[in-house]
């Protein structure tokens, strides 16, 4: 079905230079599964962001902003999986050559200028972060954009207004998670109307609107959109209008003050040791237990839109939730671990795929 898939390639930027007459049912099969692969690529640094921080209930205000972001994007990527799935497609997620390679660039060839690390938190990251989620037209900080995510969703949205025939409802994936926003439920597509409601919560929770900052779709009043929130924390300072003709946005609100975290160093391509940095026996066994859990998620979730029988399918979606649940125990723990080389810094999960023990 798919076209030959690499993380590593620039298949994204390729499907969007093909004119819109050819965005027929395979070209949006392929969209949307490099759209699950996106999707998928931004947990692993937010969530080594969010886990780095030393005392997220003592110091709420970042943890929380970030912890919201994170199931944000959970649903985002649930909701690409229904869209994939209600075409006929099946959502490829639990494969070595597909799971998120980092450092690097986005899957797909989206902004090609950003490399992707998995580290602590620090501003530098946080810049990265808002990078990842970079509208084509920010209410402020303009600056030149490649191949934003925004844009990418705009032409799988035109492929359905194009091909509505092709929404058949089919292996649909529910999970209420309006307790995170109101668009943060993972729903059953079923039309095209459902499909549009879809992107409209993906495209503005991630980038906002032309005409401002907000998150339509906010787990709590006054919640921005991720680029903003992003850049929020980079700068030190709530986002607030100071002026109102012409409309004008500047970082000159309240100060956020950045948490105290752990100095969890960037992971190097293909995990520690394949970077040259022995692990040491402290810091193997929940190395490996982080990477045991994440390989069991990706598994359960790829099984979830498999599944012919939606009890079956809700089953797995709360497994693969567990798997993630376990994750932040192991993580935290590496993040308290001295690299061996005398940096200073620490080991962290490095969200490496690692087949299952037969």
């Amino acid at each position: 079905m798919y076209t030959v898939l690499n993380y590593r390639s620039n298949m994204i930027v390729e499907l969007m230079r093909m004119p819109a007459e050819e965005h027929d049912e395979l070209w949006l099969k392929n969209a949307l599964q490099q759209a699950v692969m996106l999707e998928l690529a931004t947990l692993p640094p937010y969530l080594c962001g969010l886990w780095s921080i030393e005392d997220p209930d003592g110091e709420p205000e970042v943890s929380e902003t970030i912890k919201e972001i994170v199931f944000d994007e959970m649903s985002h990527m649930g909701l690409v999986c229904n869209m994939l799935t209600t075409i006929g497609g099946v959502p490829r997620i639990a494969d070595a050559a597909l799971v998120p390679k980092y450092p690097g660039p986005l899957p797909g060839g989206v902004r090609p200028e950003l490399s992707v690390s998995l580290t602590g938190l620090t501003r530098e990251a946080v810049d990265m972060y808002s990078q990842i989620e970079r509208p084509d037209d920010p209410v402020v900080e303009e600056g030149e954009v490649h191949t934003s995510i925004g844009a990418f969703y705009t032409q799988i949205l035109e492929a359905f207004r194009n091909q509505p025939q092709l929404i058949k409802g089919t292996r649909q994936v529910v999970k209420n998670m309006s307790s995170h926003g109101t668009g943060n439920d993972v729903v059953a597509l079923a039309s095209l109307d459902d499909v549009e409601a879809a992107v409209k919560i993906i495209k503005e929770q991630g980038e906002g609107t032309a005409a401002s900052p907000d998150n339509p779709f906010p787990g709590q009043p006054g919640e921005l959109a991720h680029f903003y929130s992003f850049r929020e924390i980079f700068h030190g300072r709530k986002l607030v209008l100071v002026s109102s003709d012409p409309q004008r946005f500047d970082f000159q609100g309240d100060e956020i003050p950045m948490p105290r975290t752990f100095p969890m160093g960037t992971v190097p391509s293909g995990g520690w040791e394949q970077g040259g940095i022995p692990v040491s026996s402290a810091a193997r066994d929940p190395l490996d237990a982080c990477n045991h859990h994440y390989s069991s998620l990706l598994r359960f979730l790829e099984q979830a839109w498999q599944a012919d029988q939606s009890s079956t399918a809700t089953d797995l979606l709360k497994k693969s939730i567990g798997e993630m649940r376990k994750l932040e125990d192991p993580a935290r723990q590496l993040m308290q671990i001295p690299l061996p080389d005398g940096s200073g810094r620490t080991y962290g999960p490095e969200f490496r795929y690692v087949e299952a023990d037969t």
